[in-house]
């Protein structure tokens, strides 16, 4: 019994693996590096600029009215049309202001010939008291007669420099070189002055008004580029320089507005068109950037993995704006450092990396 068991014990230990080998010891697996692209932060010379919204206007614009009254007789101008200075748009009863011109002019002769002849009455008078013939109340009254008429003379021609006036008022013409933007009034309308006739607008030289805020105030001076772009001329590029600025801010908006000159000597701009653009504050400033594929953002927080001794490391940076296909980097890298460009999706801080070309 007892040699039976000792046969059942050995089995039950051979079923259950019992063994007198000793246990084999395994080393631990290298990690496998994860495979990268890197590209160095480099510096560019870039132009810092403020991101601008606004409107082009007119430089000079004119609601061109009527300065005399009476029925409008022709218009010679249509919105569209392109005037120089002094163009004649439209006429106002001319005529009849041109006979009342005429009437003024006889009357301004017949007052200088009655002037001339009491000139003589009165030179006669003083010959004759001289003599003894003529009384002092011939004389007085020869003074009187005399002085009468000048009088009339220059009253006729006060009149008469009004008809001319009036004259000229009745033929409508350009203020300045522009263009004709809207005709208010047809042939036919009975006007008074003050009536409005056309608006005209001078598109040569535009207008481009935006706003800046206030922390920029020291930095927005007179003749700083600006360049926009408009919807009509998809990637097409303007450009103004800056030449008024407003001397407050806007309580609401704490932006101040200001201005800049924006030649148009193609008219391929419109006035009342929106634009969006920058102004140019410095121009080729060193700048620090990466490829745009480098930055990861979360949460509002932009990060980057850069290469350092074989391993990844997570660096928070403060980015600017996007230039092309790079970002601007405000803060967070130096020049000289590799950023991963891809691969980093598969990135957490500390693996190592294998970088190729």
């Amino acid at each position: 019994m007892k040699f039976v068991s000792t046969l059942w014990l050995l089995a039950l230990c051979a079923g259950l693996g019992c063994s007198q080998e000793a246990p084999v010891s395994r080393a631990p697996k290298a990690p496998v590096p994860i495979p990268v692209t890197v590209a160095p932060v480099v510096i560019q010379s870039v132009d810092r600029t403020l991101p601008i919204v606004g409107t082009l206007y007119a430089k000079d614009s004119a609601l061109v009215s009527a300065e005399v009254e009476g029925k409008l007789e022709r218009t010679l101008v249509e919105f569209g049309d392109r005037v120089k200075a002094g163009q004649e748009l439209a006429r106002i009863d001319t005529d009849s202001y041109t006979a009342l011109a005429h009437q003024a002019e006889a009357r301004v002769e017949q007052s200088r010939a009655l002037a001339h002849g009491a000139e003589q009455e009165l030179h006669r008078q003083q010959v004759l008291l001289k003599t003894g013939i003529a009384a002092p109340a011939d004389l007085d009254l020869a003074e009187a007669q005399a002085d009468q008429t000048r009088a009339a003379l220059k009253a006729a021609e006060a009149t008469l420099a009004v008809a001319q006036l009036n004259v000229d008022r009745s033929r409508i013409r350009a203020p300045f070189d522009a263009a004709v933007a809207d005709r208010i009034a047809s042939a036919g309308d009975f006007v008074r002055p003050g009536s409005p006739l056309f608006r005209m607008v001078n598109d040569g030289v535009l207008k481009f008004i935006a706003q800046a805020p206030e922390s920029f105030g020291p930095q927005v001076v007179r003749d700083l580029p600006v360049v926009f772009s408009v919807d009509a001329y998809p990637g097409r590029r303007f450009e103004g320089q800056v030449f008024l600025i407003s001397p407050q801010v806007n309580l609401t908006t704490r932006m101040f507005d200001f201005g800049a000159l924006v030649p148009n000597v193609e008219r391929l701009l419109k006035a009342g068109t929106f634009a969006r653009g920058e102004l140019v504050l410095e121009r080729a400033v060193p700048t620090r950037v990466v490829p745009v594929v480098s930055v990861l953002s979360s949460s509002g927080v932009s990060r980057v993995f850069i290469v350092k001794e074989g391993a990844a490391q997570s660096r928070v940076v403060k980015t600017g704006r996007v230039l092309g296909d790079r970002f601007e980097i405000v803060s967070g890298l130096s020049e000289g450092e590799s950023v991963v460009t891809s691969g980093h999706l598969k990135l957490v801080d500390g693996m190592v990396v294998e970088v190729r070309r």
